[in-house]
């Protein structure tokens, strides 16, 4: 790692192992929860576990008190290697991360929990759902993915894959960078993004300390990083710099899409999730720069199919994304709604099929359209949220936005659009957005109730939590009328 004395990270990945070692004396196959944001001490603890049977969970510091109760309830670790205070016992309003050994008082442990094998790597995420679950992975599926990266025409010869990480390693995207650059022998170079953006406004030449020059550096960023890092145009020399810029998480607005190309950005938009080890279609940088758009070609390591039931659709045909891939994940491990016990759900040898609805095209190229659970049919109408979201963010006018369809006795579902606040100087509001939004898209898909509200609901992967925005919506009992649209 970029900045790390390589033996001190020895050092701590051997001290790992041999705790381990004497817990696994006493319990075999001992489960650990990593939970801290230092890199030498995440990566240290990854390693460790990695080379001692174990079942590793990986956690987020800055859970609250809501998600640390379905933690310990899953994972009811032996382990714990983190961020958490070992000076005191838990006091009311605290994060239930205090001594583990007080947990019996705080939270009992009477639930059973199911065989979880050796080798296993768990790893959290919120969905759309904003109720915690863990996907399954192993260190096979991890390498399957990075393997799948570097026999793609984006990484040159010898196949190192040098990161440049901002985003945290509990994540997926984050870990994954993070694997990248260890399993071959690439440079890792890792901060916050919070350290990157204050460095861009510290500095008139911010990445300019960093070895961007002397080898093909990787950055990943979610749609919204990109954004706030273009507010700064002394930023855009150093962006150019990398081999590629991975962008998903969610779906990037064609007006930042434009900028990028504008500014000759060598993005390359994503199509990925927990459950394939992040990204299992890209778009390369120069064909994003030709004007192309959508999420590339399918990596080496998956198989991507568009189909209706169980049959293959031709291409430019809209259905359900079915994915098949050595990076897939064994399954999920979550609480039982009914009964609040750890469950243990394996799939099948069967295709993984998301939540997403896509495009195949003639050159086997993907484009994501949206998730089929968040469709709206307004007077028999399809609406896909991440359309009109993309639209209104285009126009420059919000600060965040998210889009669903809420029960209306005249339309069947109307489109509701909530809003975070109108940026300063933005024109006329919402006024003006609104009649922009008539200008570019069909009547049925613009928005008929608007709210304003001071910040959108997200989980802690950064996504729009579905459940608390609907529910933050019947509060309001569609009384949200602006102007007919």
């Amino acid at each position: 790692m970029w900045g790390y004395d390589p033996q001190a990270l020895a050092h701590a990945v051997t001290a790992r192992m041999m705790a381990l070692e004497q817990q696994a004396a006493q319990t075999p196959c001992p489960r650990i929860l990593l939970v801290t944001g230092d890199p030498l001490a995440f990566w240290a603890g990854f390693l460790g576990a990695l080379a001692v049977p174990s079942v590793l969970f990986l956690g987020n510091p800055a859970w609250g008190s809501a998600e640390w109760h379905q933690v310990l309830t899953l994972a009811q670790p032996q382990v714990i290697w983190g961020d958490y205070p070992r000076d005191r016992a838990a006091q009311p309003g605290d994060r239930p991360w205090d001594r583990w050994q007080y947990w019996d008082q705080s939270y009992p442990c009477d639930r059973p929990v199911p065989a979880l094998a050796p080798g296993w790597i768990l790893i959290p995420t919120g969905g759309t759902s904003g109720r915690l679950r863990f996907v399954i992975h192993t260190e096979a599926s991890l390498r399957a993915a990075v393997g799948g990266l570097q026999r793609s025409g984006l990484v040159s010869a010898p196949g190192q894959i040098h990161s440049f990480c901002t985003l945290p390693w509990h994540h997926v995207s984050g870990l994954m960078q993070g694997l990248r650059s260890l399993f071959t022998g690439g440079q890792l170079i890792s901060l916050s993004f919070k350290t990157l953006e204050q460095q861009i406004q510290d500095c008139p030449e911010p990445l300019a300390t960093y070895p961007l020059s002397s080898r093909p550096f990787f950055l990943s960023l979610v749609p919204t990083q990109l954004q706030r890092l273009l507010q700064h145009p002394q930023a855009v020399p150093g962006l150019t710099q990398f081999q590629a810029i991975f962008l998903g998480g969610a779906p990037p607005w064609p007006a930042l899409l434009d900028r990028g190309r504008a500014l000759q950005l060598p993005l390359a938009p994503t199509y990925g999730m927990t459950e394939t080890a992040a990204q299992i279609a890209t778009l390369n940088p120069v064909d994003f720069l030709g004007g192309q758009g959508g999420c590339g070609q399918v990596l080496p390591h998956g198989q991507v199919q568009v189909v209706a039931g169980d049959q293959g659709l031709p291409p430019g045909a809209v259905g359900q994304i079915q994915i098949r891939s050595a990076s897939l994940a064994l399954g999920y491990y979550s609480l039982d709604p009914k009964t609040q016990a750890p469950r243990l759900d394996r799939w099948s040898a069967s295709p993984f099929q998301p939540d997403d609805l896509g495009i195949m095209d003639s050159m086997g190229c993907l484009q994501v359209v949206g998730r089929s659970s968040d469709k709206i049919i307004t007077g028999g109408e399809n609406v896909f949220p991440v359309e009109v979201e993309s639209a209104i963010r285009g126009t420059g006018l919000v600060a965040d936005v998210a889009v669903l369809g809420m029960p209306d006795a005249l339309w069947g579902e109307a489109v509701v659009a909530v809003y975070g606040p109108v940026e300063a100087g933005a024109g006329e509001g919402l006024g003006a957005l609104r009649r922009i939004l008539r200008s570019q898209m069909a009547p049925h898909k613009c928005p008929k109730y608007w709210l304003k509200v001071d910040l959108l609901p997200r989980n802690d992967q950064g996504k729009i939590d579905r459940q608390r925005l609907k529910a933050l919506v019947e509060l309001q009992h569609l009384d949200l009328r602006d102007t007919p649209s």
